[in-house]
């Protein structure tokens, strides 16, 4: 039987919302090189699938934390997944800007969130964890507690654990890296030079080179 991880992969690599080219490798927004790429905004459009995603995140949500009174999306690539969510569970939403609004009221964080409420975050996508621990940080300074947070997908890099750790938040995810490694070697989207390939890169993406 599949595990949820290697499912949920699999769905992934079916729809690109991960893309894996050690051949041709990928620039993220930080510079760094590397032989994959992930967008899971892409399962919104496929209702099938995110269906699947919100009801399996849901019920991670529900076995791992208790007494929820409000569900957080972080911007921009969870806020969509985020009221989905908070609306499947029939709990109050907001989401977390990356920076406060330059006009208005400067809101960082968008909807009605009381001083004390025990708060889930969900996210998309956790990388190296600063952006997702800056919204953490976001719902802490307004007074709430952080239960937990809830994602689609982590790279899982050391770095991002220790961060996590730091920062005594309890993450639970659908999916990683290794389970789409695993899911694309199985159904021949990659081979076995390409997976020694991305586990080097796995390694140290900060100064992965594929030239050499």
């Amino acid at each position: 039987m599949k595990t949820l991880e290697r499912l949920v992969a699999e769905k992934l690599l079916k729809i690109s919302a991960v893309k894996l080219q050690p051949a041709i490798p990928f620039t993220w927004a930080s510079g760094w090189k590397s032989p994959i790429y992930t967008d899971n905004r892409k399962t919104l459009s496929y209702p099938a699938i995110r269906s699947f995603i919100k009801i399996e995140l849901c019920r991670l949500i529900m076995e791992n934390f208790e007494n929820i009174d409000v569900i957080a999306g972080v911007a921009t690539g969870a806020i969509a997944q985020g009221a989905l969510i908070a609306e499947q569970l029939g709990l109050p939403y907001v989401y977390v800007r990356s920076a406060p609004k330059d006009h208005g009221l400067e809101n960082l964080i968008e909807g009605n969130l009381i001083p004390g409420q025990r708060v889930v975050v969900v996210e998309d996508l956790i990388s190296t964890g600063g952006s997702s621990l800056k919204a953490v940080e976001a719902v802490r300074n307004a007074g709430c507690e952080v239960v937990g947070m809830a994602a689609i997908f982590s790279y899982r890099f050391p770095i991002a654990e220790e961060h996590f750790k730091e920062a005594k938040v309890n993450l639970v995810t659908l999916s990683h890296y290794e389970a789409v490694l695993e899911a694309a070697l199985k159904t021949g989207y990659i081979t076995d030079n390409d997976l020694e390939t991305l586990k080097e890169w796995r390694k140290n993406p900060a100064v992965w080179n594929p030239t050499k």
